[in-house]
Protein backbone atom coordinates (compact mmCIF):
# COMPACT_ATOMS: atom_id res chain seq x y z
CA UNK A 1 0.00 0.00 0.00
CA UNK A 2 1.49 3.40 -0.96
CA UNK A 3 1.78 6.19 1.56
CA UNK A 4 3.82 4.35 4.18
CA UNK A 5 7.17 6.03 3.44
CA UNK A 6 8.11 9.47 4.73
CA UNK A 7 11.07 11.64 3.69
CA UNK A 8 13.35 11.93 0.69
CA UNK A 9 16.90 11.27 1.95
CA UNK A 10 16.26 10.43 5.60
CA UNK A 11 13.50 7.98 4.68
CA UNK A 12 11.25 6.08 7.07
CA UNK A 13 8.86 3.25 6.24
CA UNK A 14 6.52 2.14 9.01
CA UNK A 15 4.61 -1.14 9.19
CA UNK A 16 2.17 -3.01 11.39
CA UNK A 17 -1.39 -2.83 12.71
CA UNK A 18 -2.98 -2.11 16.06
CA UNK A 19 -3.88 -5.75 16.71
CA UNK A 20 -1.20 -7.44 14.63
CA UNK A 21 1.96 -9.07 15.94
CA UNK A 22 4.03 -5.89 15.97
CA UNK A 23 4.60 -2.41 14.63
CA UNK A 24 7.93 -1.05 13.50
CA UNK A 25 9.95 0.96 11.04
CA UNK A 26 12.85 0.82 8.64
CA UNK A 27 15.04 3.93 8.46
CA UNK A 28 17.04 4.33 5.27
CA UNK A 29 19.53 7.16 4.72
CA UNK A 30 20.74 7.69 8.28
CA UNK A 31 24.46 8.57 8.00
CA UNK A 32 27.00 6.04 9.24
CA UNK A 33 28.92 6.59 12.46
CA UNK A 34 26.08 8.16 14.45
CA UNK A 35 26.20 7.14 18.12
CA UNK A 36 23.15 4.91 18.63
CA UNK A 37 21.61 5.17 22.09
CA UNK A 38 18.93 2.49 22.61
CA UNK A 39 18.12 3.84 26.07
CA UNK A 40 17.19 7.21 24.58
CA UNK A 41 14.99 5.56 21.97
CA UNK A 42 13.25 3.57 24.70
CA UNK A 43 12.81 6.73 26.76
CA UNK A 44 11.03 8.40 23.84
CA UNK A 45 8.78 5.38 23.36
CA UNK A 46 7.94 5.38 27.06
CA UNK A 47 6.67 8.95 26.69
CA UNK A 48 4.20 7.81 24.01
CA UNK A 49 3.21 4.38 25.31
CA UNK A 50 -0.32 3.66 26.55
CA UNK A 51 -1.13 3.01 30.20
CA UNK A 52 1.36 5.55 31.54
CA UNK A 53 -1.16 7.59 33.56
CA UNK A 54 -4.80 7.82 34.60
CA UNK A 55 -5.72 10.22 31.78
CA UNK A 56 -4.70 8.02 28.83
CA UNK A 57 -5.80 4.66 27.46
CA UNK A 58 -5.16 1.79 29.89
CA UNK A 59 -3.96 -0.63 27.22
CA UNK A 60 -0.80 -2.12 28.71
CA UNK A 61 2.10 -2.16 26.28
CA UNK A 62 5.75 -2.15 27.34
CA UNK A 63 6.73 -0.90 23.86
CA UNK A 64 10.18 -2.43 24.20
CA UNK A 65 12.15 -1.66 21.06
CA UNK A 66 14.19 -4.35 19.30
CA UNK A 67 17.01 -3.29 16.98
CA UNK A 68 17.17 -5.75 14.08
CA UNK A 69 19.73 -4.16 11.78
CA UNK A 70 21.80 -1.11 10.87
CA UNK A 71 23.78 -0.82 14.13
CA UNK A 72 27.18 -2.24 15.07
CA UNK A 73 29.18 -1.50 18.20
CA UNK A 74 26.75 1.31 19.17
CA UNK A 75 27.18 3.11 15.83
CA UNK A 76 24.95 3.31 12.79
CA UNK A 77 26.44 1.52 9.81
CA UNK A 78 24.78 3.56 7.06
CA UNK A 79 22.58 0.61 6.12
CA UNK A 80 18.82 0.37 6.84
CA UNK A 81 17.97 0.49 10.55
CA UNK A 82 15.07 -1.83 11.40
CA UNK A 83 13.25 -1.29 14.70
CA UNK A 84 10.52 -3.61 15.99
CA UNK A 85 7.94 -3.06 18.74
CA UNK A 86 5.82 -6.08 19.58
CA UNK A 87 2.14 -5.79 20.46
CA UNK A 88 1.38 -7.46 23.79
CA UNK A 89 -2.06 -6.43 25.05
CA UNK A 90 -4.55 -6.62 22.21
CA UNK A 91 -8.21 -7.27 23.07
CA UNK A 92 -9.61 -7.85 19.61
CA UNK A 93 -12.95 -9.07 21.01
CA UNK A 94 -13.68 -5.47 22.04
CA UNK A 95 -14.10 -4.70 18.35
CA UNK A 96 -16.21 -7.67 17.19
CA UNK A 97 -19.33 -5.49 17.16
CA UNK A 98 -17.69 -3.19 14.60
CA UNK A 99 -17.11 -5.79 11.90
CA UNK A 100 -20.07 -4.50 9.88
CA UNK A 101 -20.68 -1.10 11.50
CA UNK A 102 -19.06 2.25 10.77
CA UNK A 103 -18.04 4.35 13.77
CA UNK A 104 -18.80 8.09 13.43
CA UNK A 105 -15.72 10.21 12.54
CA UNK A 106 -13.46 7.15 12.31
CA UNK A 107 -11.66 5.79 9.24
CA UNK A 108 -13.92 2.71 9.06
CA UNK A 109 -16.12 3.83 6.15
CA UNK A 110 -13.40 5.57 4.13
CA UNK A 111 -11.02 2.60 4.38
CA UNK A 112 -13.84 0.22 3.39
CA UNK A 113 -14.60 2.36 0.35
CA UNK A 114 -10.96 2.75 -0.67
CA UNK A 115 -9.77 -0.84 -0.24
CA UNK A 116 -12.97 -2.89 -0.16
CA UNK A 117 -11.70 -4.58 2.99
CA UNK A 118 -10.61 -3.38 6.41
CA UNK A 119 -9.14 -4.57 9.68
CA UNK A 120 -11.79 -3.48 12.19
CA UNK A 121 -9.71 -4.54 15.23
CA UNK A 122 -8.79 -1.19 16.71
CA UNK A 123 -8.73 0.40 13.28
CA UNK A 124 -5.89 -1.75 12.00
CA UNK A 125 -3.37 0.37 10.14
CA UNK A 126 -5.37 3.57 10.70
CA UNK A 127 -4.93 3.22 14.47
CA UNK A 128 -2.69 5.61 16.39
CA UNK A 129 -0.79 2.49 17.46
CA UNK A 130 1.22 3.03 14.26
CA UNK A 131 2.72 6.19 15.75
CA UNK A 132 4.93 4.12 18.05
CA UNK A 133 7.03 3.38 14.97
CA UNK A 134 7.22 7.09 14.14
CA UNK A 135 8.46 7.89 17.64
CA UNK A 136 11.15 5.22 17.35
CA UNK A 137 12.31 6.62 14.02
CA UNK A 138 12.06 10.16 15.33
CA UNK A 139 14.30 9.25 18.26
CA UNK A 140 17.03 8.27 15.80
CA UNK A 141 16.48 11.56 13.98
CA UNK A 142 16.78 13.38 17.31
CA UNK A 143 20.17 11.72 17.91
CA UNK A 144 21.24 13.00 14.49
CA UNK A 145 19.93 16.51 15.24
CA UNK A 146 21.73 16.58 18.58
CA UNK A 147 25.02 16.34 16.68
CA UNK A 148 23.93 19.42 14.73
CA UNK A 149 23.06 21.37 17.89
CA UNK A 150 19.32 21.26 17.15
CA UNK A 151 16.67 20.58 19.81
CA UNK A 152 12.94 19.97 19.36
CA UNK A 153 10.63 20.50 22.34
CA UNK A 154 6.85 20.18 22.37
CA UNK A 155 4.26 20.62 25.10
CA UNK A 156 0.51 20.75 25.66
CA UNK A 157 -0.74 24.33 25.43
CA UNK A 158 -4.50 23.76 25.30
CA UNK A 159 -7.15 21.25 26.36
CA UNK A 160 -10.69 22.17 25.40
CA UNK A 161 -11.33 25.75 26.49
CA UNK A 162 -8.26 25.80 28.77
CA UNK A 163 -5.50 27.61 26.89
CA UNK A 164 -1.97 28.43 28.03
CA UNK A 165 -1.30 31.74 26.27
CA UNK A 166 2.23 32.33 27.55
CA UNK A 167 4.70 32.31 24.62
CA UNK A 168 7.00 29.28 24.45
CA UNK A 169 10.12 31.43 25.03
CA UNK A 170 8.70 32.67 28.32
CA UNK A 171 8.03 29.16 29.64
CA UNK A 172 10.35 26.78 31.46
CA UNK A 173 9.99 23.83 29.09
CA UNK A 174 12.05 21.64 31.44
CA UNK A 175 8.81 21.36 33.45
CA UNK A 176 6.94 19.70 30.59
CA UNK A 177 7.63 16.16 31.76
CA UNK A 178 6.86 16.87 35.42
CA UNK A 179 3.14 16.16 35.08
CA UNK A 180 0.97 13.66 33.22
CA UNK A 181 -0.59 16.20 30.85
CA UNK A 182 2.83 17.52 29.70
CA UNK A 183 2.04 21.19 30.25
CA UNK A 184 4.99 23.27 31.54
CA UNK A 185 2.71 25.49 33.64
CA UNK A 186 1.86 23.53 36.85
CA UNK A 187 -1.30 25.49 37.63
CA UNK A 188 -2.71 25.13 34.13
CA UNK A 189 -1.64 21.48 34.05
CA UNK A 190 -3.73 20.77 37.14
CA UNK A 191 -6.79 22.40 35.55
CA UNK A 192 -6.30 20.43 32.33
CA UNK A 193 -5.99 17.11 34.17
CA UNK A 194 -9.15 17.77 36.18
CA UNK A 195 -11.05 18.67 32.99
CA UNK A 196 -9.97 15.47 31.21
CA UNK A 197 -10.96 13.32 34.18
CA UNK A 198 -14.36 15.01 34.34
CA UNK A 199 -14.99 14.49 30.63
CA UNK A 200 -13.78 10.90 30.75
CA UNK A 201 -16.17 10.14 33.63
CA UNK A 202 -19.01 11.45 31.46
CA UNK A 203 -18.05 8.99 28.70
CA UNK A 204 -16.90 11.74 26.37
CA UNK A 205 -13.63 13.08 24.93
CA UNK A 206 -11.95 16.44 24.42
CA UNK A 207 -9.44 17.93 21.98
CA UNK A 208 -6.38 20.09 22.48
CA UNK A 209 -3.29 21.75 21.07
CA UNK A 210 0.37 20.74 21.12
CA UNK A 211 2.86 23.59 20.67
CA UNK A 212 6.47 23.01 19.65
CA UNK A 213 9.71 24.94 19.34
CA UNK A 214 12.88 24.10 17.40
CA UNK A 215 16.04 25.74 18.71
CA UNK A 216 19.47 25.78 17.08
CA UNK A 217 18.23 25.32 13.53
CA UNK A 218 20.70 26.90 11.08
CA UNK A 219 19.59 29.18 8.26
CA UNK A 220 19.22 27.62 4.83
CA UNK A 221 17.03 24.54 5.43
CA UNK A 222 14.12 24.17 3.02
CA UNK A 223 13.71 23.60 -0.70
CA UNK A 224 11.85 25.71 -3.25
CA UNK A 225 9.12 25.54 -4.45
CA UNK A 226 7.01 22.65 -3.21
CA UNK A 227 9.34 21.30 -0.51
CA UNK A 228 9.37 24.38 1.67
CA UNK A 229 10.35 23.67 5.25
CA UNK A 230 7.07 24.83 6.75
CA UNK A 231 5.11 22.91 4.10
CA UNK A 232 6.89 19.68 4.99
CA UNK A 233 6.36 20.35 8.69
CA UNK A 234 2.68 20.90 7.97
CA UNK A 235 2.41 17.64 6.05
CA UNK A 236 4.21 15.80 8.84
CA UNK A 237 1.93 17.15 11.55
CA UNK A 238 -1.29 16.66 9.60
CA UNK A 239 -0.33 13.03 8.97
CA UNK A 240 -0.65 12.35 12.72
CA UNK A 241 -3.89 10.70 13.79
CA UNK A 242 -6.57 13.17 14.97
CA UNK A 243 -4.59 16.24 13.82
CA UNK A 244 -6.96 18.89 12.44
CA UNK A 245 -4.85 22.01 12.10
CA UNK A 246 -1.30 23.34 11.77
CA UNK A 247 0.03 26.88 12.05
CA UNK A 248 3.55 28.25 12.37
CA UNK A 249 4.87 31.61 13.47
CA UNK A 250 2.09 34.16 13.89
CA UNK A 251 -0.29 31.75 12.14
CA UNK A 252 -3.91 32.85 11.87
CA UNK A 253 -3.36 35.61 14.42
CA UNK A 254 -1.12 37.34 11.87
CA UNK A 255 -4.09 38.37 9.75
CA UNK A 256 -5.04 40.90 12.43
CA UNK A 257 -1.66 42.65 12.14
CA UNK A 258 -0.42 45.25 9.67
CA UNK A 259 2.69 44.56 7.62
CA UNK A 260 4.56 47.28 9.49
CA UNK A 261 4.00 45.38 12.74
CA UNK A 262 4.30 41.85 11.34
CA UNK A 263 7.64 42.28 9.52
CA UNK A 264 10.72 40.98 11.36
CA UNK A 265 13.56 43.57 11.18
CA UNK A 266 17.07 42.16 10.69
CA UNK A 267 20.13 43.06 12.76
CA UNK A 268 23.59 41.62 13.37
CA UNK A 269 24.32 40.35 16.87
CA UNK A 270 27.62 41.98 17.88
CA UNK A 271 28.67 39.15 20.20
CA UNK A 272 28.23 36.36 17.64
CA UNK A 273 28.20 38.14 14.28
CA UNK A 274 25.02 36.25 13.37
CA UNK A 275 22.15 37.73 11.40
CA UNK A 276 19.03 37.75 13.62
CA UNK A 277 15.59 39.32 13.65
CA UNK A 278 14.24 41.51 16.45
CA UNK A 279 10.85 39.84 16.30
CA UNK A 280 9.95 36.39 15.03
CA UNK A 281 6.45 36.50 13.58
CA UNK A 282 7.86 34.46 10.69
CA UNK A 283 8.34 31.51 13.02
CA UNK A 284 11.90 30.94 11.88
CA UNK A 285 10.96 30.35 8.24
CA UNK A 286 10.94 32.87 5.38
CA UNK A 287 10.36 31.94 1.75
CA UNK A 288 10.08 28.33 2.88
CA UNK A 289 13.69 28.39 4.17
CA UNK A 290 14.87 28.56 7.77
CA UNK A 291 16.41 31.90 8.78
CA UNK A 292 18.24 30.77 11.92
CA UNK A 293 15.63 31.96 14.40
CA UNK A 294 13.58 29.57 16.52
CA UNK A 295 10.96 27.65 14.56
CA UNK A 296 7.70 27.42 16.45
CA UNK A 297 4.33 25.97 15.53
CA UNK A 298 1.04 24.61 16.90
CA UNK A 299 -0.91 21.46 16.06
CA UNK A 300 -4.63 21.13 16.83
CA UNK A 301 -6.05 17.70 17.70
CA UNK A 302 -9.74 16.84 17.61
CA UNK A 303 -11.62 15.05 20.40
CA UNK A 304 -11.07 11.28 20.17
CA UNK A 305 -13.82 9.79 17.97
CA UNK A 306 -14.44 6.77 20.22
CA UNK A 307 -16.79 7.79 23.03
CA UNK A 308 -18.52 5.65 25.64
CA UNK A 309 -21.97 6.77 24.55
CA UNK A 310 -24.55 5.46 22.10
CA UNK A 311 -24.25 7.06 18.67
CA UNK A 312 -26.37 6.72 15.57
CA UNK A 313 -24.69 5.26 12.48
CA UNK A 314 -25.26 2.76 9.67
CA UNK A 315 -23.94 -0.71 8.96
CA UNK A 316 -22.29 -2.06 5.80
CA UNK A 317 -25.70 -2.85 4.33
CA UNK A 318 -26.81 0.75 4.78
CA UNK A 319 -29.24 -0.02 7.58
CA UNK A 320 -29.58 2.25 10.60
CA UNK A 321 -27.59 1.11 13.61
CA UNK A 322 -26.15 2.34 16.88
CA UNK A 323 -22.64 2.01 18.20
CA UNK A 324 -21.02 2.53 21.57
CA UNK A 325 -17.31 2.50 22.35
CA UNK A 326 -15.84 -0.46 24.18
CA UNK A 327 -12.37 -1.21 25.43
CA UNK A 328 -9.61 1.21 26.33
CA UNK A 329 -9.28 4.60 24.67
CA UNK A 330 -7.71 8.00 25.27
CA UNK A 331 -10.14 10.67 26.52
CA UNK A 332 -7.70 13.23 25.07
CA UNK A 333 -4.82 12.53 22.71
CA UNK A 334 -2.57 15.49 23.44
CA UNK A 335 -0.50 14.10 26.37
CA UNK A 336 0.74 11.22 24.19
CA UNK A 337 0.84 13.36 21.05
CA UNK A 338 3.72 15.48 22.44
CA UNK A 339 6.49 12.95 21.61
CA UNK A 340 4.82 12.19 18.26
CA UNK A 341 4.90 15.86 17.26
CA UNK A 342 8.57 16.04 18.28
CA UNK A 343 9.36 12.88 16.33
CA UNK A 344 7.75 14.08 13.10
CA UNK A 345 9.47 17.47 13.37
CA UNK A 346 12.81 15.74 13.92
CA UNK A 347 12.29 13.55 10.83
CA UNK A 348 11.55 16.62 8.69
CA UNK A 349 14.60 18.50 9.95
CA UNK A 350 16.94 15.51 9.54
CA UNK A 351 15.71 15.09 5.97
CA UNK A 352 16.25 18.77 5.14
CA UNK A 353 19.73 18.81 6.69
CA UNK A 354 20.78 15.99 4.36
CA UNK A 355 19.19 17.77 1.37
CA UNK A 356 20.94 21.05 2.24
CA UNK A 357 24.38 19.42 2.12
CA UNK A 358 24.30 19.48 -1.67
CA UNK A 359 22.82 22.96 -2.12
CA UNK A 360 26.10 24.87 -2.46
CA UNK A 361 29.83 24.36 -2.69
Amino acid sequence: MPGNIFGQLFRVATFGESHGAAVGCVIDGCPAGLHFDPDFIQQELDRRRPGQSAIVTQRKESDRVEVLSGVFESRTTGTPIALLIRNEDQRSRDYDHLADTFRPSHADYTWQEKFGWRDYRGGGRSSARETAARVAAGAVAKLFLKNQGIEVQAYVSQVGHLELKTPYNELDLSRTETNEIRCPDPEMADKMIRLIKKIRKAGDTVGGVVSAAVRGCPPGLGQPVFDKLHADLGKAMLSINAAKGFEYGSGFAGVRMLGSAHNDPFYVDESTGKMLTRTNHSGGVQGGISNGMDIYFRVAFKPVATIMREQATVDAAGSAATVKGKGRHDPCVVPRAVPIVEAMAALVLADHILMARGDKV
